[in-house]
């Protein structure tokens, strides 16, 4: 337990130095502004803010990999491997040591756009490898939970449920983009899953009495309402995108049945003139 706490200890501390790192950064020169940040946008369960000073906090490690050629394919790999240390400490029980390697594949997730971006190196190839290695890092996590609830089917239910909308929402983009439709604003997108859960991760070595006997309180809270709110928003995707297709086939449809603009031209009714007019 003392072990655990530790490391839940050394995740704080390691976020409170970026906090107040950027909190003089924003006093003195005002808030950075990043593009892929202006383009996915905040959320009400993650602020822009927030995503902001964390890809600010990335920025000279991405540098200092470009400097000792680090690729971006060797990151994704530890992201996979660190995110797979998480997982295999949840499910023996470790909270706090999972919580700190599963922020270092966030991290490392993160590290490894931004190195290709730097050395010139982003590719179609690099962003499948990218998102394969997202997907077996979710599972890889909630699948801990899974096994360390393996006693309890209320909690293993909702572990599963999480697994569930988290792969839906990511789905819900993935089909979007294949349909070539703007995939759907909407909450719990990866970001927010990775805070809540490492979260409630972190803070779950921490007892709370009065609900021990479901297990680690925070963690508890933070997979339910994942789960929940996860699958909301993956229905509520769906819903919009097949919205958005009808719609565009619609209009499809309505432009097909229009005649051709040769055959408004075509006829002699087309180009008749009226008598008195011609006469004039």
């Amino acid at each position: 337990m003392a072990f655990d706490i530790l490391n839940t200890v050394v995740l704080i501390a390691l976020l409170g130095l970026v906090s107040l790192a950027y909190s003089v950064r924003v006093i003195l020169r005002g808030r950075v502004q990043f593009d892929r940040i202006n383009r996915q946008g905040g959320s009400v369960l993650l602020s822009k803010s927030l995503m902001e000073m964390a890809y600010w906090s990335l920025q000279p490690v991405a540098r200092l990999l470009v400097y000792l050629h680090i690729t971006p394919n060797q990151l994704s790999w530890a992201s996979l491997v660190f995110g797979g240390i998480a997982g295999t400490a949840l499910a023996y029980g470790y909270f706090g040591f999972a919580a700190l390697f599963a922020t270092y594949s966030s991290f490392l997730d993160s590290l490894d756009g931004m190195v290709a971006r730097l050395m010139g190196q982003a590719s179609d190839a690099g962003e499948v490898l990218d998102a394969a290695v997202d997907r077996y890092v979710e599972f890889f996590f909630v699948s801990g939970l899974v096994i360390y609830y393996r006693d309890v089917p209320v909690l293993q239910v909702m572990a599963l449920l999480t697994l569930l909308g988290s792969f839906m929402v990511s789905y819900s983009t993935s089909k979007a983009e294949a349909l070539h439709l703007d995939p759907p604003p909407g909450i719990m997108r990866r970001p927010e899953r990775s805070f809540y859960l490492i979260l409630g991760a972190a803070l779950s070595p921490f007892p709370i009495p009065w609900l021990q006997g479901y297990g680690p309180a925070p963690m508890v809270v933070a997979m339910t309402v994942v789960a929940i709110l996860a699958n909301i928003s993956a229905i509520e995707r769906f819903y919009t995108i097949a919205h958005a297709a009808r719609e565009r086939e619609l209009l499809h449809q309505e432009q097909e049945s229009l005649p051709a603009e040769g055959e408004l031209l075509s006829g002699n009714e087309a180009f008749a003139v009226p008598r008195d007019l011609g006469s004039r």
